[in-house]
């Protein structure tokens, strides 16, 4: 099994006897409009990045000098594609400038105890301000950010692109064109729950919600997009579903799924000021959906490779997309 491939998150929930667990489920992210509350009524720390401009501190690093610490320590999260896509794309680029960069496949808290300790230097694939939250209250003093480079973390209901539907509201009048059926993926999975939630706030309560696994879900999704069928299935951005299929997201007027959340790069303490030219390109990174679903397409996908050889992909997706590294270097990535 590839646990890379896998889309699975971990979830950190306190239990009642106040230990901390965490719950592996495929997609897991704890995507939520509810507030995020401290037990002393003070605002948490991770509330401070419930808003965030990608590329908002963007520089342009080609006057820079590299750094001479040329050795770079990278976390990428289990079962997290966009934590793989973008830690390879990030190596791909400093080993063109003579870094040396190594790449640790580490569960979530692994990942956060070994930047706090600064056994890694960077993490790219933090959920904020709900999915991480609690990493952050636990190690606030000892790692600190470096930009946010994706705002559209969200858990959707998405259907083929030329479906009838253009809202979840939609779906009540319309189960005939889709059998009644939502086609899901992992039973544990956070977007599971959240789907279970969203059902009877849309009057869906008598479809059937087919759960089994997210690459079931996917060869489903292929089949009726190449047949033309209408389908309805779980998602989330980011995923690279998008760039492969005629797919898209049904509106959500009830926000039943959850709101979006953003994607961040934390540093260990101190990294900044050692290795100033990778922290600037750090802040200059802005991937959206369109970028991030290729990338991910290309590295991923079965039809291309599959989860296997992640250099050579994100290389080969680098060298047919020159105009993005040239603009991510240049400062040039913000507000697009």
């Amino acid at each position: 099994m590839r646990t890379i491939t896998q889309k699975t998150r971990t979830v950190a929930s306190a239990l009642a006897i106040g230990a901390l667990t965490l719950s592996l489920g495929a997609c897991g992210a704890k995507n939520s409009n509810d507030e995020v509350e401290s037990d002393n009524g003070n605002e948490p720390y991770a509330a401070r990045f419930a808003d965030c401009t990608p590329g908002e501190n963007s520089s342009d690093v080609n006057g820079m000098d590299v750094d001479d610490d040329k050795k770079i320590t990278l976390a990428a999260f289990n079962g997290w594609d966009e934590s793989f896509a973008a830690s390879h794309l990030l190596k791909y680029v400093l080993e063109d400038e003579g870094y040396s960069v190594d790449i640790e496949a580490l569960d979530a808290g692994p990942g956060y105890t070994g930047v706090s300790r600064g056994d890694i230097d960077v993490v790219m694939d933090t959920w904020l301000p709900v999915t991480h939250e609690e990493y952050l209250e636990q190690y606030q003093d000892s790692i600190e950010p470096l930009g946010c480079w994706y705002d559209n973390a969200v858990l959707t209901l998405a259907v083929n692109e030329d479906s009838p539907a253009q809202s979840i509201a939609d779906l009540k009048d319309m189960g005939s064109d889709y059998g009644k059926r939502i086609v899901g993926i992992e039973p544990s999975a956070g977007l599971t729950a959240q789907t279970e939630k969203a059902i009877p706030v849309y009057g869906l309560d008598d479809w059937d919600f087919v759960t089994s696994s997210t690459p079931a879900m996917l060869a489903e999704l292929k089949k009726a997009t190449n047949a033309g069928d209408d389908i309805l299935v779980t998602l989330w951005r980011p995923h690279w579903a998008y760039d492969a299929f005629p797919v898209r997201d049904l509106e959500d007027p009830e926000g039943a799924m959850g709101g979006a959340e953003n994607i961040y790069n934390f540093s260990r303490t101190g990294f900044g000021d050692d290795n100033p030219y990778v922290a600037q390109l750090l802040q200059n990174l802005v991937l959206d959906d369109e970028h991030l679903a290729s990338l991910e397409n290309v590295m991923f996908s079965d039809d291309n490779y599959g989860g296997e050889n992640l250099d050579k992909a994100a290389a080969e997706w680098a060298k047919d997309n020159p105009e993005f590294i040239e603009e991510w270097k240049a400062g040039a990535l913000g507000g697009k």
